[in-house]
């Protein structure tokens, strides 16, 4: 016998869902990451009509939306333009709280990159402040090859 739908009771389970996967990068992204882990240098890609530099690299550009870029070395220091700070501590964080977001406007390029600020403090942290990429001693091909970026 089959329950009305009114007198039915929702059946509730918890559980926690990992679903680990793996994605090709591109070939844009692929090579400013193998960049980055293989010779510890930052590129970017030029539009050769508009001559902006995009940091993380595009295909692309999107301002005059040209197919025609090159491949550029900015950084790896430049200039903290805004910053967040995360002081709850979630699953997704791969360091204790608090951790400092910044946007990072490298050397030579003329769009931010997002990343870890490291090596300061929530309160001495400031918009306009010169920092430095550190690279990680096991890189992988990832963003995370650049650990954080520091005050210099």
């Amino acid at each position: 016998m089959v329950q009305e739908l009114d007198n039915w009771e929702p059946l509730i389970h918890q559980s926690q869902i990992s679903v680990p996967y793996d994605w090709w990068a591109g070939e844009t992204a692929g090579r400013f990451f193998a960049v980055i882990r293989d010779e510890q240098k930052i590129l970017g890609t030029e539009c050769t009509q508009c001559k902006r530099v995009f940091v993380p690299p595009r295909k692309t550009c999107p301002e005059c939306f040209s197919e025609k870029t090159t491949w550029k070395e900015v950084g790896p220091e430049g200039e903290l333009v805004a910053f967040t700070v995360v002081r709850r501590q979630l699953a997704a964080l791969s360091k204790k709280t608090p951790v400092i977001f910044g946007l990072i406007q490298l050397d030579g390029a003329d769009t931010a990159l997002m990343h870890i600020v490291g090596e300061v403090k929530p309160n001495q942290v400031k918009i306009g402040m010169r920092i430095a990429a550190k690279f990680s001693d096991d890189r992988k091909g990832g963003i995370l090859d650049i650990d954080y970026f520091r005050p210099i």
